[in-house]
């Protein structure tokens, strides 16, 4: 069996839809998974089993009440995400990976200019520099307003290189 990353989209961001890491680590263990551990406090699960998403979304909402998405990466292929990284940023805290299940629709970004923001995508992943940081980032706003696409969620590539570590 595979080792894997679950990544839970909007936990922990605000009041009404907190975890806690213990809880969900009971969650995927309940489920059958091994060797479940939790990084950091963002939704970011490691476990050894199998990849179905539905089946972890239908245990999350029915434990917590509130639908969770998740996106899956076996830890082959979220290694393969850092390699691909086509920045090299000196703050990782700065460059994002949006993990999506589908390969993503960007005819919003492309031909605009979103200076000195920087974007690329490689297959199911759209990675974005962003050396002002995210909050103020056009380019982040623009992907915020194009929630309405595939499930996904985002993460920093500090982030990823913890889950890899």
């Amino acid at each position: 069996m595979p080792r894997v990353v679950a990544l839970l989209r909007g936990i922990n961001l605000g009041a009404n839809r907190r975890i806690k890491m213990a809880d969900l680590r009971e969650v995927f263990t309940d489920l059958g998974y091994e060797d479940v551990r939790t990084v950091l406090a963002s939704g970011n699960v490691i476990y050894t089993g199998d990849t179905d998403h539905a089946k972890i979304e239908r245990a999350l909402e029915a434990r917590f009440g509130f639908q969770v998405d998740v996106i899956l990466r076996t830890m082959d292929e979220l290694h393969q995400v850092v390699t691909n990284c086509p920045f090299n940023p000196s703050d990782l805290k700065k460059a994002f990976v949006v993990f999506l299940r589908e390969p993503p629709d960007t005819s919003a970004l492309e031909g605009r200019d979103f200076a000195p923001d920087e974007w690329a995508v490689n297959g199911h992943e759209l990675y974005t520099y962003c050396p002002d940081g995210m909050a103020r980032s056009e380019l982040m706003n623009e992907l915020s307003r194009a929630r309405k696409g595939p499930t996904a969620t985002v993460r920093n590539l500090s982030t990823v290189t913890k889950l890899l570590e």
